[in-house]
């Protein structure tokens, strides 16, 4: 009932302007790329970096044994062994406070005492969500790239926006620093070129999210047509991008390359040729709101479910569930680029997941009892430490309220997944992923 209801001579009395007595809830983010990881606890005494094996497969035997050969010891046999690869988890020290004064904040108009708990769980939420992102992205964006700076004259090393996946290569499943004596095969333009060196810029210019722009060096002189600006970089090892209209990198993304069912379905298509397991029957896409609109307006989408209701799931909801081998999960987490050469354009990118392309490493003495104080409370959530700590001050009245993780995140490869032992796989040292770039 508005005041001005009340009668004039009662209007005065009335107490106007006070603080409603609940703290409002900020925007959230959506997250959702921690989901994917699998979680690996990393024991105690055992040093802060974790190096695991993988092992590989035999190549199928599909030549019956020659009877000619069937003799001796060995029976014609050529012993074979299996292959390895290794990936490395690096242990990272995670934490955020924020004070309380439990006096002067009795004061106030709701508890502080709840809401600083509940920014600090949403901070660490979304801390680890972008550290689960950068690890995934920073791994399948690997081995792509594109010239930055024209060639004057033939020579052997060229400037590119992004060098990751271009510094190291698989030897023995172990990564180890290109070199003429560890060289990676390259297609640069339209030729392939041995690559012997990768080094950083001490400046990093790149356009890519958490890119490192840098130098690439070959073992010959390459053309200026194929040291031209913009022109695609390309390691044999690559991770799968994927764009509309069979675009070769970011910078030829155009205005109308508009993400459409087609690139997902090939990215589906990818995955499945690799063999990679999915999760829970599909394989997760993590887009960004207009992903998923752009995905609505394609032409293929709509004739898919011409004749749909309003009651089906996919447009009352406003967003796709599980169809085409995917879960859409929605996440305003993705990386969002502007265009590196049309002004006011920006770039997005989907990604899809199958089961293994994450692993989070979670330290176990996280909130060892010999750690904390017996006074303190420590709660662990999700593998989080939340922390009050008592008054320590000399009027006993601060108290702190604080986060902590300890662990990391890393994207395993699978480089002893061949086509000698799946037929369809690709060469791609980092399979369990496909991205998706388009403009949007």
């Amino acid at each position: 009932m508005g005041i001005q209801n009340f009668p004039p001579a009662l209007q005065p009395i009335i107490q106007q302007g006070f603080l409603e007595r609940e703290f409002q809830q900020a925007l959230r983010s959506r997250l959702g790329y921690r989901a994917v990881a699998d979680r690996d606890e990393i024991a105690v005494g055992i040093g802060e970096t974790l190096t695991k094996t993988r092992t590989g497969l035999k190549p199928s035997v599909t030549t019956p044994l020659s009877p000619s050969t069937n003799t001796n010891l060995d029976n014609g046999l050529t012993p074979a062994n299996w292959g390895i690869e290794q990936y490395t988890l690096t242990l990272n020290f995670y934490a955020a406070t924020a004070d309380l004064n439990m006096v002067t904040s009795r004061v106030g108009i709701a508890s502080q005492f709840l809401q600083n708990a509940y920014t600090n769980g949403e901070q660490a939420a979304r801390s680890l969500d972008e550290l689960a992102r950068n690890a995934l992205f920073s791994a399948y964006f690997g081995g792509n790239s594109r010239v930055t700076q024209t060639l004057t004259a033939a020579g052997p090393a060229i400037h590119v926006d992004d060098i990751r996946g271009f510094q190291n290569a698989f030897v023995n499943g172990v990564q180890v620093a290109v070199s003429s004596s560890n060289p990676l095969a390259v297609t640069l333009g339209s030729d392939i070129y041995t690559l012997i060196g990768a080094t950083a810029d001490a400046t990093n210019t790149s356009t890519a999210p958490n890119g490192v722009s840098g130098t690439l060096t070959f073992g010959s002189n390459v053309t200026v047509a194929d040291g031209t600006q913009n022109n695609s970089v390309m390691a044999a090892t690559a991770s799968s991008i994927l764009r509309p209209a069979g675009r070769g990198n970011t910078a030829l993304l155009q205005a109308n390359d508009t993400l459409n069912m087609g690139n997902l379905l090939d990215a589906v298509a990818t995955l499945r040729k690799n063999a990679v397991p999915e999760i829970d029957g599909v394989y997760n896409c993590y887009l960004d709101p207009v992903s998923a609109r752009q995905l609505f307006s394609d032409p293929d989408f709509k004739t898919l479910f011409t004749g749909a209701t309003s009651s089906n799931a996919v447009f009352h909801d406003g967003m796709v569930n599980n169809f085409l081998g995917l879960r859409f999960i929605p996440t305003t987490e993705a990386f969002v680029q502007s265009h590196p050469t049309i002004s006011g354009l920006s770039v997005r990118r989907p990604i899809i997941c199958g089961q293994g392309a994450l692993i989070e490493g979670d330290f176990a003495g996280i909130g060892a009892d010999d750690v904390a104080p017996k006074d303190s409370i420590v709660t662990i959530v999700d593998s989080v430490a939340m922390v009050t700590r008592e008054p320590i001050d000399r009027l006993q009245q601060i108290i702190a309220q604080s986060w902590y993780w300890i662990g990391g995140f890393c994207a395993p490869s699978d480089t002893t997944t061949t086509p000698l032992t799946v037929p369809t796989a690709t060469n791609a040292a980092f399979k369990r992923a496909v991205m998706v770039e388009h403009a949007g």
